[in-house]
């Protein structure tokens, strides 16, 4: 935590008391975990299945491995590729996900069913991008089919 102390607040003012603190901004790390976390539960409040996270795959990561039901006997393969950020000073969340990054989600995907060996109807790449603004809840975009 930062010491409130240092900060003035809205007025200009400096806190003074001892137990004045401000909590501080959480680490990338820790703010791509509190991301992977509300995609999950977001995709499970959609019936999904989250088989897997943050599994490597050489140099590359998979957020989250997923089943989505879907109305056949088989469910469909989705592999979600998460970003999140606490403000829009660097655009929209999922303006992160470059050509480059989409073709080695493809690539990862493929992968991914392979060593899987599940029966899965279909596979594809999302993305859910998140954006936490303090007090407000977590702003949440799923967009289907990325890559």
């Amino acid at each position: 935590m930062k010491d409130a102390r240092k900060v003035k607040d809205d007025e200009g003012s400096l806190p003074t008391g001892p137990g004045d603190q401000i909590p501080s901004a959480p680490s990338p790390a820790d703010l791509g975990r509190q991301g992977e976390e509300e995609a999950a539960r977001y995709l499970r409040s959609l019936g999904w299945t989250i088989l897997g996270r943050n599994l490597r795959a050489g140099k590359s990561e998979i957020d989250l491995a997923c089943l989505e039901p879907c109305r056949g006997d088989l469910p469909n393969g989705v592999i979600v590729e998460v970003k999140c950020r606490s403000g829009t000073g660097f655009g929209d969340p999922l303006e992160a996900i470059t050509y480059a990054k989409r073709q080695r989600l493809r690539q990862l995907a493929t992968s991914w069913r392979r060593a899987s060996g599940l029966a899965i109807s279909s596979l594809r790449v999302d993305a859910v991008g998140i954006l936490k603004l303090p007090g407000s809840a977590p702003l949440i975009r799923h967009v289907r089919g990325v890559a």
